[in-house]
């Protein structure tokens, strides 16, 4: 089934233009629209258990861009955090500023992807108020921006059921079994890292049922993306090749293509990834651009600890670089947040052994 979750119709909002974008992206399908947290919570227990739902989260912000809708929305999600097990979902975010679209749209992704629920590649379409960030897309399109943000929600539900039925079929039986394929990749120091240590209690936890490999992109191996023009850095990723070569066209590259998940070790940096992690979004652009496809058949997983707070900022952090940006699936519950500051003090956290351990259950479940 397909569920339609509108945010913000009540608030003193324009709807015209994302209902026109609704109306071609949904078509004829069959779909119960959601309004409110009572509603949403009735589908989500009347569809317990089942896998290949969908749900589709159309969001219209006032101007200033706070709904109160939406609050109240994420405030429920967060406090059912098994509702939407089983369930696929995407977003469409329509503004009118140039401002908030991309920010709570890869929040709610992160919120609802906290609550179960599993994204294909790119889940997230925003319309800014000018339609502006269509302008390329209109342009290779031949249409005009309206009609290119019209395409690009339909083409986001389209893709949405797709990957929905996919998860439902599963492996076909004839598959022969084979190993997770796990890609490590971290740029932390052994002695002092709560968020390895935090790795090896995972990697314990899966033994053998899953196969790994890891690199360090530590002390300034990996240098940040120097800005090729598209043409050139489409050339070196037709190669598997980067301008500036090093640890990621030797060791990063090859072991990206034959991974079936990645890793990412991120302690909390200033509210954010460290550099190194950083420079591997956007080094990792070349290769992107050789074949998308290839990404989107591909999960991300993340290991965030943060000495104070934050460890959601560095999360949805993640999840926009690699599934908004890179095409990566995001699975349920992809990141697992700890908060521990000395080192070695994340093994001294209570329950840690239990959550990692259901961290590694998720994996390989989602095999």
């Amino acid at each position: 089934m397909l569920a339609l979750v509108k945010v913000g119709w009540n608030e003193n909002t324009c709807t015209e233009r994302i209902e026109e974008a609704l109306a071609d992206a949904l078509g004829t399908a069959a779909f119960d629209v959601i309004y409110t947290e009572a509603a949403l919570e009735a589908l989500c227990a009347a569809q317990q258990g089942k896998q290949g739902n969908i749900v589709l989260f159309a969001l219209v912000l006032p101007k200033g861009g706070m709904s109160l809708a939406y609050i109240r929305l994420i405030s429920w999600l967060t406090g059912h955090p098994q509702c939407l097990r089983g369930w696929s979902g995407a977003v469409i975010v329509d503004g009118p500023s140039e401002l908030f679209t991309k920010k709570i749209g890869r929040e709610l992704i992160f919120i609802a992807n906290q609550a179960g629920c599993a994204f294909p590649g790119k889940p997230l379409v925003e319309a800014t108020g000018s339609l502006y960030n269509f302008s390329t897309q209109a342009r290779l399109q031949g249409v005009d921006k309206l009609q290119a943000y019209k395409n690009s929600a339909a083409a986001l539900v389209q893709k949405t059921a797709a990957f929905a039925a996919c998860r439902q079929r599963g492996l076909p039986k004839e598959a022969p079994p084979r190993r997770l394929r796990i890609l490590v990749l971290h740029a932390s120091s052994r002695k002092t890292s709560n968020t390895l240590l935090l790795w090896e209690l995972i990697r314990q936890a899966m033994g053998s049922r899953v196969e790994t490999t890891e690199i360090s992109l530590r002390n300034g191996a990996v240098v940040d993306c120097r800005g090729c023009s598209y043409e050139a850095c489409l050339h070196f990723g037709e190669q598997e090749d980067c301008f500036y070569g090093g640890v990621m066209v030797d060791k990063v590259y090859p072991a990206v293509g034959w991974c079936d998940a990645i890793m990412l070790i991120c302690p909390n940096y200033n509210d954010a990834v460290s550099a190194n992690i950083m420079a591997f979004f956007n080094r990792l652009t070349a290769l992107f651009r050789k074949d998308v496809s290839a990404f989107s058949q591909k999960k991300i997983y993340a290991l965030v600890v943060s000495g104070y707070s934050g460890g959601d900022l560095v999360a949805e952090q993640v999840l926009d670089a690699m599934t908004c940006n890179k095409n990566f699936i995001l699975p349920p519950y992809f990141a697992l947040i700890e908060t521990a500051n000395d080192p070695q003090s994340i093994m001294q956290r209570p329950g840690i052994r239990e959550r990692a351990a259901a961290m590694a259950e998720r994996i390989v479940e989602n095999n």
